[in-house]
């Protein structure tokens, strides 16, 4: 029986793959069916007979669809926190495929009681889930934990599909062994945490220091360098050196202590902990290329191949939150992003530029294996961009 659907890239110029270990892999061709990677090599080996959808790269390189590993979502693609509609859209021209809310703390009137925030988590959960906006995958429903909560509580939010906690110290639990046990509760049931780190953010919230991140044992340092003010530089050497948890920098954070975490990560050997996030919409606004900036900022600022810098907004990423994108591998979701040097930047090639601290421009960006932007409206403008050759009736698809 033949697939639905089946995705042929062909004339790629490299493939960074996601992969710490292999960042960059030399390989033409790349074909998915019905959403998932089936091969990767040159296409002399393949059978592409059959495509419903064929991409010409032109020699542009090819990248899992970068991660947002921390944004706060409300409803749609609408922010109340900044009155602005579309920016999901937006960030997905800076490259993004995927977004982890931390917390859906931006709703209007949002309820702290425990039936309510139960019933807003799973109401965010549904409906990110029934509706993607530009195909984006937004993995919503993210709770904020309040005094009251049992352990009943995260079995059920489990049960009807919750996977992760929003920012632990946005809510009223704002000590580390009511936090610890909660976090224990949840991760009994599969569901990831994240605790805010530095200094108050948002009305309500407050100081979380390095004591209380330990204390409380999470599976994410939420913004390491801040969201907005970090902590101070021995208690983040401190996280760096005693947690075993995702060190997430941001793009809404200090960027001096971005690459002391970098810096410090890179002495003991814990680099495949470093992932990224914007914190956005927030105050300083909504930053659709946020991801691309930082990786252009730690690698040209932190001595970091470009290559390898990239990883930390793809596969470390989907390592330490379980997701089934962010690398190049047969078996995980079709979704890319088509990059290369950006016009008159610096550089003898993309990486080189990206590493002089340039943006590269977005060509393309696939979800499921299904084209959903062309050259990016965001991002500078590619040297080269990849082609739509043959295409399904419904191309350039958006949001269902």
């Amino acid at each position: 029986m033949s697939s639905s659907s089946k995705l042929v890239i062909r004339n790629i110029g490299m493939i960074l793959t996601g992969r710490m270990e292999e960042p960059i892999m030399d390989a033409e061709c790349v074909i998915a069916e019905d959403g998932r990677i089936t091969a990767i090599g040159k296409e002399d080996d393949f059978d592409t007979s059959g495509s419903t959808t064929e991409v010409d790269a032109h020699g542009t390189t090819l990248s899992p669809g970068l991660i947002d590993s921390h944004v706060h979502p409300v409803v749609g693609d609408y922010t109340p926190r900044q009155q602005q509609l579309n920016w999901i859209d937006s960030t997905l021209h800076g490259g993004v495929t995927c977004m982890i809310s931390a917390g859906e703390v931006h709703m209007p009137g949002r309820p702290k009681d425990i039936i309510g925030l139960k019933a807003m988590s799973i109401a965010a959960q549904r409906w990110y889930d029934n509706f993607r906006p530009s195909g984006v995958k937004v993995l919503a429903g993210a709770p904020v934990i309040e005094h009251g909560m049992e352990e009943h509580d995260f079995q059920e939010l489990a049960a009807a599909g919750v996977k992760f906690l929003g920012e632990v110290g946005l809510g009223t639990v704002k000590d580390g062994k009511t936090a610890g046990q909660m976090v224990s509760w949840a991760r009994k049931y599969g569901i990831q945490s994240t605790i805010h780190t530095g200094g108050p953010s948002i009305p309500g919230s407050g100081l979380i220091d390095a004591d209380m991140v330990l204390e409380t044992g999470t599976d994410v340092v939420g913004h390491i360098n801040g969201g907005h003010s970090a902590l101070p530089d021995d208690q983040i050497k401190c996280l760096c050196e005693n947690c075993k948890a995702a060190l997430e920098i941001v793009h809404n954070g200090n960027e001096r202590a971005a690459l002391l975490t970098l810096n410090t990560a890179r002495e003991l050997g814990k680099l495949d902990q470093i992932i990224l996030g914007t914190d956005g919409p927030a105050g300083s606004g909504v930053q659709p290329l946020g991801i691309l900036r930082i990786i252009a900022m730690l690698s040209s600022l932190g001595n970091v191949k470009a290559e390898n810098a990239w990883c930390f907004g793809t596969g470390n990423t989907a390592l330490r939150r379980s997701l089934d994108c962010g690398i190049v591998e047969v078996g995980r979701a079709a979704d890319f992003v088509f990059v290369d040097q950006a016009q008159h930047a610096p550089g003898k090639n993309m990486l080189e530029s990206i590493q002089l601290g340039n943006l590269p421009g977005v060509g393309m960006t696939v979800i499921d294996g299904i084209v959903r932007t062309g050259r990016s409206r965001n991002t500078p403008p590619a040297q080269k961009v990849p082609e739509l050759t043959r295409a399904p009736p419904a191309s350039l698809g958006g949001g269902h």
